[in-house]
């Protein structure tokens, strides 16, 4: 790499075709205990995902943190290619936010990129008194050299659309980044884009109502997310909600990677659509259904129909392609979005999910299937949950995917899934004419850890991936 540059490419094409470009050898996870009945805590893994390594598919390292029941979930990095051009700047700690305690990790990875160690710990006080926040969720690097993360709520766990600023050096928290009195009143993944002045945040639900699963008659209450929040990037303040309708529950939110690019995409949970977001001639912000997963009519569920359940979604970094997984339906799609207004679908999978054949659910009507998808077999294993969430590797590739949603919900919709384990899978993909086809000689194993079966969930790469990196 060029010795003037900072972390990461100087543009998503380079990130993803130029000569740096390497393949990924090894990938963090973070690996969940809470609500598994085990009393440990929960860690991070690191991941050989090298075919040439004799450790291929194997954990090769095991971080544990020094506390019970975190909920660890999403993660971030203290600097990405937002600081491509500061060359102090370098991508040497992990930021892993706990969803349910509080706490923010700071991991250490550059003095052993295989064997990451704990670097620092901001305890929940620091967010409960100082920000009147709490749940933290999504972690961004910025261009300044701070790190923004996005809180659920406050610190008696109702909803409250949040952010807190972390020192890039020192890691102490610095304050919060919204300003005024008007916040949404939920919160939960976002993403910027400065050359428009705008940061985009989405509701999940109010965390003391998700914390223990998911309830129907939570969404006539109106305890869970229908909006994308449309922020003032320069000024921090809330300026706008594009109203994506009741039940919606918008959750991954995704920017275009060019920079220049006034529009991206939002994969809402329940009622299992994408839409396109895109800024208007008037220079406000608006919303297009692009995309619907019809519901299933079913017998022995929770509810008469059952909804795909979107709950990752990603762009390759060339924005050729979307992803997303449909977590209940237990399908990962891929669409050709060169037409951003009319996504066509070119890839589908299925990996599980609570549909296949039998099972305790009957389908009875379906606009999709002739028939329901044989139970998803690898290795010799039956796997058990559906597809959650997926990373894309830098040239667009391999799809990687992890089981595992939050372990309140997994107890609650598989818990042979908090029983076994989740899993990670491969998934090859075709990036001239779009498909995909699972990688059958790739499978990690997370029900067979040394403290026993273990809830993985979101992956990162090292040296950044897609949905980590935001150009300025």
């Amino acid at each position: 790499k060029c010795g003037a540059c900072g972390p990461g490419y100087a543009t998503p094409l380079d990130a993803m075709k130029g000569k740096y470009c390497p393949r990924e050898e090894i990938v963090y996870l973070p690996c969940i205990y809470r609500n598994t009945g085990i009393e440990k805590p929960d860690y991070l893994a690191t991941v050989d995902v090298d075919p040439k390594s004799p450790h291929y598919c194997q954990v090769i390292h095991r971080l544990p943190m020094p506390n019970l029941k975190d909920e660890l979930h999403h993660s971030g990095w203290n600097a990405c290619s937002s600081c491509f051009g500061d060359a102090t700047k370098r991508r040497n700690h992990l930021i892993l936010p706990s969803l349910i305690s509080s706490r923010i990790y700071v991991v250490d990875v550059g003095t052993d990129l295989r064997a990451p160690r704990i670097h620092k710990i901001v305890e929940p006080v620091d967010l409960f008194w100082k920000g009147n926040v709490a749940n933290p969720h999504t972690s961004h690097c910025l261009g300044s050299g701070d790190i923004l993360i996005s809180c659920l709520g406050d610190p008696s766990g109702n909803g409250k659309g949040g952010f807190i600023l972390l020192d890039g050096e020192t890691f102490e928290y610095k304050g919060n980044w919204e300003n005024g009195e008007k916040v949404p009143p939920l919160s939960y993944d976002f993403w910027y884009q400065p050359r428009h002045n705008v940061l985009m945040s989405t509701e999940w639900g109010v965390p003391k109502v998700l914390a223990a699963g998911f309830n129907p008659a939570d969404i006539e209450r109106g305890h869970y997310g229908r909006c994308i929040n449309v922020w003032d990037w320069s000024t921090h303040t809330y300026v706008q909600a594009i109203d994506l309708g009741k039940g919606s529950i918008p959750l991954e939110i995704r920017f275009l990677h060019n920079p220049d690019a006034a529009e991206g995409f939002v994969g809402c949970a329940l009622s299992a659509a994408v839409h396109r977001f895109y800024k208007t001639e008037k220079g406000d912000w608006a919303a297009e259904k692009v995309i619907e997963v019809p519901s299933k009519k079913v017998q022995g569920w929770l509810l008469p129909d059952m909804p795909g359940l979107i709950t990752d979604i990603l762009i390759s970094l060339d924005d050729r392609f979307l992803y997303f997984s449909n977590w209940l339906h237990g399908d990962i799609r891929q669409y050709d979005i060169s037409n951003t207004r009319r996504p066509k679908l070119v890839g589908q999978v299925f990996l599980g999910g609570s549909i296949t054949k039998g099972g305790p659910v009957t389908v009875v009507e379906d606009k999709e299937l002739q028939c329901q998808p044989e139970p998803f077999v690898i290795k010799g294993k039956r796997v058990p949950g559906g597809p959650q969430m997926i990373q894309l590797s830098l040239d667009g590739k391999r799809l990687y995917v992890t089981s595992s949603l939050y372990s309140g919900w997994d107890k609650q919709f598989y818990p042979d899934l908090v029983k076994e384990g989740s899993v990670m899978l491969q998934i090859d993909v075709d990036t001239e004419r779009g498909g995909l086809k699972v990688n059958k000689n790739f499978l990690v194993d997370f029900g067979k850890e040394p403290d026993g079966p273990v809830l993985a969930h979101e992956i990162r790469y090292p040296g950044g991936d897609c949905t980590s990196d935001i150009w300025m």
